[in-house]
């Protein structure tokens, strides 16, 4: 008898898992499936399990295919359940091609090519149709997004848009989208929502076409440059009851989260500064992005990350705003300093694609302070501090892959609930970003 082993969370299940399940039991003459507890997807980062693990295994069960279920509950069970079951193949959908690849010491591993194409009414069997979400721009950001969907229930990626057909097409294929699109209004038509990854000078425009159209949107920062944009674009978001959210993805991680919570709670006591540098060194090529004359740069490329804390940490309302930086031969900035005063509070924002420094967050009080060692924006651990060494305290929570996926959570959380909306970076949040972004690209084309 061959036996073949296959895992899953099997959320909400549909026609792909169904079809998934039979390929497998095609392989051999015994189906073992695991089905995932929700401990476990959390600790891989599996976001928004609607069905319980119960529910689940029923669901498994129901389709025929299954002649054994198990639970898997820990990482390194895979290797222990092919050898406790004598297992012939181990096999998985095609989007964890290379994943597993260090079971082929103990067994034959195949990756099932993923169901394309699979009407809406296939699939969800009931409840919460999944999400079609339609990917705008194919380059380094989207395709690190489009990798982290697949940890997310409740959202499918569907198709790309790209205003050559070419490249949409390559990017549909290698990510095994169901289609590829260069007309923007067709492409809508096809989804339910979208991801903008295009570039900055293009966000606006497409934002608000996938808004009139009735999608939700997800956009990249900076979200938009300019400050009556993004008045107009929540504006109708609000009107039609869309979801429109930027995509910083340091606001969704659970890290982050807890450090705005404690920082908020007095336990650092009042604060009176916020530091935060964010850089990286680019190449100065033709056609980066980050060189453009008009809209490029270390501030509009980075500036993002370091003004979320400063904005949550000491509000919306500072009274005075001024920028240092050097340019290049573009005009464009290679390393900025903004600083930033409030009423009882100070911050600085230092951002660079030509110019290294420390990239950590520092959040100063009278009574301690909190410090994010670099990368701060990947907030996985951070200490508050205190004179007394020996009272310092460390904090960690999980930020897996890429990060997008906690945002992509929130995103298809909020389009579910209605009543229940919430936003981890506002409205308010996200036009105060872009009134400093359009604050800066004026100075700095002024000093052209």
């Amino acid at each position: 008898m061959k036996k073949v082993i296959t895992y899953g969370t099997f959320d909400l299940f549909h026609e792909g898992h169904r079809r998934l399940l039979e390929r497998a039991k095609a392989l051999g003459d015994y189906l073992i499936v695991g089905v995932t507890t929700e401990q476990y997807d959390i600790q891989r980062g599996k976001m928004n399990v609607v069905d319980s693990l119960m529910r689940r295994i029923d669901n498994v069960r129901s389709c025929g295919y299954a002649d054994e279920i198990i639970v898997e509950d820990h990482e390194s069970q895979k290797i222990g359940d092919v050898q406790k079951f004598n297992v012939d193949t181990f096999a998985v959908g095609s989007d964890w091609r290379g994943t597993f690849d260090y079971l082929n010491e103990y067994c034959e591993v195949v990756y099932l090519e993923r169901t394309k194409d699979v009407s809406s009414t296939e699939l969800r069997i009931e409840r919460n149709r999944s999400i079609r979400l339609g990917i705008v721009g194919n380059g380094r950001i989207a395709e690190r997004t489009i990798s982290e969907v697949k940890f997310v229930s409740g959202i499918t990626a569907a198709a790309v848009y790209n205003p050559r057909l070419s490249s949409a097409t390559a990017f549909a294929e290698r990510f095994e989208l169901a289609a590829a699109f260069n007309q923007y209004e067709v492409f809508l038509n096809e989804v339910d929502g979208v991801y903008i990854a295009s570039p900055h000078e293009t966000h606006y425009e497409y934002a608000r076409q996938a808004l009139l159209a009735g999608k939700h949107v997800l956009c990249e920062k900076p979200m938009v440059l300019r400050e009556n944009e993004a008045r107009e674009l929540f504006d109708l978001a609000q009107q039609t009851g869309l979801v429109l959210m930027e995509a910083i993805k340091t606001a969704y991680a659970p890290s982050f989260i807890n450090l705005l919570a404690i920082a908020k709670s007095g336990r650092i006591g009042k604060i009176y500064d916020v530091e935060a540098t964010f850089t990286k060194l680019v190449p100065s090529e033709p056609g980066a992005r980050e060189y453009l004359p008009m809209v490029g740069g270390s501030f509009t490329e980075l500036a993002s990350y370091n003004l979320l804390p400063i904005l949550k940490l000491l509000g919306t309302k500072f009274h005075d705003l001024k920028f240092d930086y050097f340019k290049d031969s573009n005009g464009v900035d290679i390393y900025t300093k903004a600083y930033f005063r409030f009423d009882d509070a100070i911050a600085t924002v230092k951002t660079g694609i030509g110019v290294k420094s420390e990239g950590q967050l520092l959040v100063s009080g009278t009574k301690g302070y909190i410090q994010v060692k670099s990368p701060w924006w990947l907030t996985k651990t951070f200490e508050v501090c205190y004179e007394n060494l020996e009272n310092n305290e460390s904090f960690s929570a999980p930020f897996p892959g890429f990060g997008m996926r906690f945002e992509l959570a929130d995103f298809v959380r909020n389009i579910n609930e209605l009543a229940r909306r919430n936003y981890k970076l506002t409205a308010e949040e996200s036009i105060t970003m872009a009134s400093i972004m359009e604050q800066f690209l004026q100075e700095r084309k002024g000093e052209s």
